[in-house]
């Protein structure tokens, strides 16, 4: 009788087998997988599938803009919003316009932590002695261009908080919150409360309630350049109310308005309107203009870690005009060893369908802050933590991964991203980035793929 020899593989063998099985399963056929996953401290690959090729990476471009934007301008950099006027003050009464000079903060928002900001600016100009303004409020977003979407958006997206346009003067993201409430029975009307108001949204609500048996959906159409904000849908009756965001026409008008009202609440009369400077003819001379009050936002440290836990499109977009542009974040990613015709940025947060990346690329960037201590930390910060916070916080929940996996999402239309870190049952700490496109399959299955993976990477041992 002849026995078979006894094959024994390696740890690494059966690792690479396993993943293999995940990523090259019948069931993926048609669609297109790119993963890398090493060693922290390594360029040793564990596990490699179309690691050098371009993919669209969704919101995990935010990882390119974020290390520009360290390497730039330091985790301590703040963005600064000036108030300033040319008018004299006499008697408490400020004889003419107060104009709010924005740099790009992404903060100034009613969903911050930091509650009341608007109310803390007026504070400033009441403490000042300042109990009238004879003028307008005006918003200057000079600082920026005027091109406050990104190249490759989709245009069905921009009705959608997640696409709202940016400007140097951004006030809640640059949206609203949509709050609806269905009626109690098919057939009632259902209500949309809008918050918090001055976005100057006209909404047509074709909202419907239906059965309670029914199945909801909803839809927001709206054409840029336009504030009329069409609402459609269904809403099963008696269901809970939700919140849906709603992208406002003019992110600087929204602002002022927005500010006009706060100085009013805050006891300062304001006699005239608020204006987008863009409106203003002819424009303000600054040259000889007095600074009133000042804004200063949290460190980058705070706004990376908003940035990134929930994926916030704007404070990316922000950072990206603040860098200078596309071609400055390619600089500065050239200096920090990044191949030119590794990615494709058309945009900061990774909306883009234009946006490419090599999972090679992402790789090499999260390596890149391990190598730098001072960064490390900070940077690890801002990600999500699996089954813990962000946009992990439903994931691997009650796994073995809960709390091992610290790793940035992407998400868009059959892109689905996963870039990060992970400790392993070894002991080891392994940069890994796994990245689906071209996929027609639900996206909760090649989510179960990916925390399939992410379940075997962390019981890894060597």
């Amino acid at each position: 009788m002849v026995v078979a020899p006894i094959v024994h593989i390696s740890p690494i063998e059966s690792l690479q087998k396993d993943l293999a099985a995940i990523f090259q399963s019948p069931e993926f056929d048609r669609s297109l997988w790119s993963v890398l996953v090493r060693p922290i401290s390594s360029t040793d690959n564990l596990f490699s599938l179309n690691a050098a090729k371009l993919v669209m990476p969704g919101s995990n471009m935010k990882i390119l803009t974020l290390s520009a934007a360290a390497d730039q301008l330091g985790w301590d950099y703040r963005y600064e919003t000036k108030i300033v006027t040319t008018a004299p003050v006499d008697a408490g009464v400020l004889k003419g316009d107060v104009i709010v000079v924005g740099s790009g903060d992404p903060s100034i928002s009613e969903r911050s932590d930091e509650h009341g900001i608007l109310q803390a600016m007026a504070q400033q100009l009441r403490d000042a002695g300042i109990h009238r303004i004879d003028g307008r409020v005006i918003g200057d977003d000079d600082a920026f261009d005027d091109r406050q979407l990104g190249d490759g958006w989709a245009w069905d997206d921009l009705p959608y908080g997640y696409s709202a346009a940016v400007t140097a003067l951004e006030y809640n993201e640059g949206s609203v919150d949509l709050v609806i409430r269905a009626g109690s029975a098919a057939g009632d009307p259902v209500a949309i409360q809008v918050r918090p108001e001055g976005g100057g949204l006209e909404i047509d609500n074709r909202l419907i309630t239906v059965a309670e048996s029914g199945t909801g959906m909803l839809t927001l159409e709206r054409m840029p350049g336009s504030a009329r904000l069409i609402v459609k849908g269904q809403i099963p009756a008696k269901a809970a109310p939700f919140v849906r965001t709603a992208s406002v026409d003019n992110p600087t008008q929204f602002f002022v308005n927005a500010f006009r009202a706060a100085l009013i609440a805050g006891g300062i009369e304001v006699g005239a309107g608020a204006l987008d400077i863009d409106y203003v003819i002819p424009k303000p001379d600054r040259s000889s203009a007095r600074t009133l009050a000042v804004r200063r936002s949290p460190p980058l440290t705070e706004l990376a870690t908003s940035m990134m836990k929930v994926s916030q499109n704007q404070y990316a977009e922000l950072l990206m005009k603040t860098l200078g542009g596309r071609q400055a974040v390619a600089d500065r990613l050239r200096g920090l060893g990044i191949a030119d015709d590794s990615y494709v940025i058309m945009d900061g947060s990774g909306l883009s369908r234009y946006d490419f990346a090599t999972d090679e690329t992402l790789v090499k960037l999260l390596q890149m802050f391990h190598e730098r201590p001072a960064d490390e930390a900070r940077f690890a910060a801002t990600l999500p933590v699996a089954g813990r916070d962000g946009t992990l916080s439903r994931r691997l929940v009650g796994t073995p991964a809960e709390g091992k996996v610290r790793a940035k999402t992407g998400t868009s239309t059959a892109v689905r991203a996963l870039t990060g870190y992970l400790d392993t049952a070894g002991g080891e700490t392994l940069v890994f980035s796994i990245i689906a496109n071209n996929f027609s399959l639900p996206v909760a299955q090649v989510d179960a793929a990916v925390d399939r993976a992410l379940l075997r990477l962390v019981q890894f041992q060597k």
